[in-house]
């Protein structure tokens, strides 16, 4: 085989090795990444809200799958298309899976509350249809939204500081992919902990395991492995029944249902979906980047595109979960990646989710044993957003983490008594029916107030003080006047239990005063800083 040099020599462009021994480890990393996100996603609507695993497996997977499968295979072609361009040997393919912070996120902030407020006016059967035509109607909307994003994400970034985006992102890290999957690590504490430390051991620490297996591979069978051994001996804390060995075949055939969910998913659920489609639109461009200084130029613009296609593709037939272009290229390049990965991981994840061996998969594996890879995850994400933004605003991704706090308290008392969720529009009625005093209402409201719209308030959270750190005072009064028109109508801190957007002066909201007092209070703090801005000179700040 000729080297690169001595085929510019003799006039001939090399020959592309699409297929190298690192496409093995580069594949169980991807497909392993998106399994666990199929699993997990499985794991909240059937385990926790407990929708019909039929509907799960053979509606929402399918089209979730196909999404994966059509933007892997168009990555795999444009890495054969940059090698035919340049004429190189070593082009990687861009990874492309299942966004882990918007699958957990659309769980449990649209899929799940859709499917307990639907439950409340019509059957259990018919309120998870309904739940997931809400889901559909999400991801035509953030599909629809990230091809606009994909002509001027760039501008967006350039405005958006860093801390806002990704400090947002750190608070699903730590809320919803950190603290609360830990509850179904330690359930089964042995297996949790053991399958913990092998992801700590080789993904964190970065320690080679024997015979240089994936850390992802050996966390989940080796966790596996010991649920199952501990389970035919009676040594489980909490044993589940054995799954039944199927494989639920479903094919992903478009469908017209996303339009009976679209007026709630507009009124309800956009504040919700629309953050996480512009955190991937801004993480695809970084992702472009890094593959840049890694070597492979790929055109920005094609890699977000096809992103928003995909999740377009998914939205159609059937899918809840939107695609990303994963933030792993140079990993994957290192370890000798080429074309053969992305096309071995659209294959396995397309047809799996299809002919029903990934829903096998979801079946037989133990939370226990891939919750820990949500550990990872959420320690990558919070590390990140610190080391990558400046760090004078370090303040503001802490800022723009608490609304995430608030949404796992949200998801946590929800589950103890779902009459809580009224606690910011009626205190008075949860006080009678929850036997709770007036107090306890009252605050517990605040936090309801917060986790409606948490992600849109995250941003514009850690927007706000990062603005004022860099004395952007005028920037600082936008934010805050956005703010507090958004929160005027129940974009953000909606009183509903649903999250749902109004007019402050309907029926709907009659008699509440919160959006008045938080609109106010907004508004109120923007023209406090404007006429504190007038006062101060550079380099007069006091120190604490």
């Amino acid at each position: 085989m000729s080297t690169p040099a001595s085929a510019s020599r003799s006039g001939a462009a090399p020959r592309y090795d699409w297929a190298t021994a690192g496409d093995i480890n580069a594949f169980f990393g991807l497909m392993l990444d998106n399994v666990m996100n199929l699993v997990i996603l499985a794991g909240i609507l059937i385990f926790v809200f407990g929708f019909p695993e039929d509907l799960v497996y053979t509606r929402m997977f399918p089209g979730t799958a196909l999404g994966v499968m059509f933007g892997d295979l168009v990555y795999t072609w444009m890495a054969f298309r940059l090698a035919r361009r340049e004429g190189r040997s070593d082009v990687t393919a861009m990874p492309l899976g299942l966004d882990a912070p918007s699958t957990i996120g659309m769980a449990f902030a649209v899929l799940g509350p859709a499917f307990t407020a639907a439950k409340t006016r019509m059957a259990p059967a018919d309120a998870a249809v309904f739940a997931w035509q809400v889901g559909m109607a999400c991801m035509i909307l953030i599909g629809l939204f990230k091809v606009g994003m994909s002509f001027i994400g760039g501008t967006v970034q350039r405005i958006m500081p860093a801390a806002a985006m990704l400090g947002s992102l750190a608070g699903i890290g730590i809320a919803l992919m950190g603290v609360l999957q830990l509850g179904d690590i330690l359930l089964e504490p042995v297996v949790g902990m053991i399958s913990l430390a092998i992801i700590f051991y080789a993904l964190i620490a970065r320690l080679r395991l024997p015979f240089r297996t994936p850390g992802v591979l050996a966390s989940v069978a080796v966790g596996a492995i010991i649920y199952y051994v501990a389970h035919a001996f009676g040594l489980l804390l909490h044993p589940l029944p054995a799954p039944t060995l199927s494989f639920p075949i479903g094919f992903p055939i478009p469908t017209l249902g996303f339009v009976h969910g679209m007026s709630t998913a507009i009124t309800q659920y956009i504040p919700m979906a629309i953050p996480f489609a512009i955190l991937t639109v801004v993480g695809g461009i970084n992702v472009t980047e890094s593959a840049r200084l890694a070597g492979d130029d790929y055109n920005t613009r094609d890699i977000l595109l096809t992103e928003a296609v995909a999740t377009l593709l998914a939205g159609v037939c059937g899918g809840v979960s939107q695609s990303t272009p994963y933030i792993g290229h140079p990993a994957y390049k290192a370890m000798g990646g080429r074309a053969a990965y992305t096309l071995a991981c659209a294959l396995f994840v397309g047809l799996g989710g299809i002919f029903g061996y990934i829903p096998l998969m979801a079946k037989i594996l133990p939370l226990a044993c891939l919750a820990p890879i949500l550990i990872f995850v959420a320690y990558d994400i919070v590390a990140q957003s610190f080391h990558a933004t400046p760090p004078q605003h370090a303040a503001a991704v802490c800022f723009a983490i608490f609304p995430s706090v608030a949404q796992l308290l949200r998801i946590i008392l929800d589950k103890a008594n779902p009459v809580l969720l009224r606690s910011a529009l009626e205190p008075q009625v949860v006080v009678e029916q929850a036997k709770i005093p007036l107090g306890f209402a009252d605050n517990f409201g605040v936090f309801v107030m917060l986790a409606n719209g948490f992600i849109l308030t995250a941003m514009l959270w850690g927007a706000f003080l990062a603005f004022l750190i860099d004395h952007r005072f005028g920037a600082t009064a936008v934010t805050l006047g956005l703010c507090s028109v958004l929160s005027l109508f129940g974009i953000i801190h909606s009183v509903l239990p649903t999250g749902g957007i109004y007019l402050p002066w309907s029926a709907a909201v009659e008699g509440a005063r919160a959006p008045y007092h938080w609109a106010a209070a907004y508004a109120l703090v923007a023209v406090l800083i404007l006429a504190l801005a007038t006062t101060s000179r550079p380099g007069a700040a006091e120190t604490a």
